[in-house]
């Protein structure tokens, strides 16, 4: 893996989960091409995906944007296997691999990753011998570096870690707002990478999108250090200029976004010491906030019973926060039309064992039936 770790590598990745929409909800090949153009002309290789992305669609988007387009030597490619959402058993789970084959055109992956390890779903992957699954991938060739994906506790991480001291890489979520946030604990986890010799490839730098369009005492403090930067360069920068990174993952939804970050990404500069300053200032003002810091992943909506739209009720919530002119209520009824409303929440608990960053979900959406009329 010292490859990928060289002081020259392109430290940008082209994350595919949030990719652009067409009107009709399909995934805009078009725009994800032109994307992926700018990308590679600039020196990007590194593309992510996953089986379970846009039900696959985002694994086949690439395809067509990618793998049907460039030849094999011109990119490298990350997807995962989650034997927990969507797998009711190890053939179905065992398959995902073949058919993330078929879906990406890619003929093996560089990277490949057993998706998302929390403490509520490691027994899936032990139980179904997924593990021992990507291994014998690799050795057949299909698989060139075979990791994790992880939204857990430090402790669990250094178990992992010393029970398969073979694991290549770890993917964790790191940014400048969790970096020492309890319930993901940016920083720790990095440094028991560090420690066991694991690089990182970095998902989240962003935060889902927040850190790109942080709260205003955020946005004051960055743009009174530098007007011309976007909010999303001080968050990936945080996170490139650190060791161990092998990429860092941006989820780009437009070509805006893909512009943006090439701009100080092509040339990539380690923040200096008065930045860094610039991010402890940020983060205190983040620490005062009381927002909820939900990224928007919708892990929680799949297998919601009542069809609740958990991501959406907390961006209403946030968004009115500081605004009186905001229009909660009519908001409220927009993004819960035909599905379920806070209050519909019989607190069964799936949406909390599914969230990468452990909110307590239940008791937020308590909160958020205020809004409703």
């Amino acid at each position: 893996m010292s490859d990928y770790l060289g002081k020259d590598t392109f430290k940008l990745g082209f994350g595919l989960m949030r990719l652009p929409k067409n009107p009709d909800g399909t995934i805009d090949i078009p725009q994800v091409s032109k994307m992926a153009d700018a990308f590679l002309e600039a020196g990007g290789t590194y593309f992510d995906t996953a089986y379970v992305y846009d039900d696959g669609a985002s694994e086949a988007a690439f395809k067509a944007a990618v793998a049907d387009r460039y030849p094999r030597e011109r990119y490298t490619l990350a997807t995962k296997l989650n034997a927990w959402l969507g797998s009711p058993d190890e053939q179905a789970a065992k398959r995902q691999f073949d058919i993330s084959l078929q879906r990406t055109g890619a003929g093996y992956f560089d990277f490949y990753l057993l998706h998302a390890l929390q403490r509520n779903n490691i027994e899936v992957y032990d139980k179904y011998g997924i593990w021992d699954f990507v291994k014998e991938q690799k050795a057949k060739g299909l698989i060139k570096h075979w990791g994790f994906s992880f939204h857990a506790d430090p402790d669990m991480l250094e178990e992992l870690l010393t029970k398969y001291p073979d694991a290549e890489f770890v993917q964790l979520q790191m940014n400048y707002a969790d970096w020492e946030n309890p319930g993901v604990a940016s920083r720790r986890n990095w440094e028991i990478c560090k420690a066991h010799g694991v690089p990182v490839t970095v998902m989240e730098p962003v935060k889902g999108g927040i850190l790109a369009d942080p709260i205003p005492g955020v946005r004051d403090i960055l743009k009174a250090a530098d007007p011309d930067a976007s909010c999303a360069s001080w968050a990936i920068r945080y996170i490139a200029s650190l060791d161990n990174i092998i990429t860092v993952l941006s989820g780009m939804s437009s070509f805006e976004q893909m512009e943006d970050n090439l701009s100080y990404m092509r040339h990539f500069k380690p923040l200096d010491a008065a930045e860094q300053d610039v991010i402890r200032r940020a983060q205190e003002v983040l620490n005062a906030d009381q927002s909820i810091p939900c990224t928007g992943c919708r892990y929680c909506v799949e297998g919601c019973p009542m069809g609740i739209p958990i991501p959406d009720i907390f961006t209403v919530a946030n968004r009115r926060k500081g605004s009186p002119h905001f229009r909660t209520v009519r908001e409220y009824n927009n993004v819960t039309m035909g599905r379920g409303r806070a209050a519909d929440c019989v607190q069964c608990g799936q949406c909390e064992g599914a969230c990468p960053q452990h909110l307590p979900i239940i008791s937020l959406l308590e909160k958020c039936r205020e809004m409703e009329q």
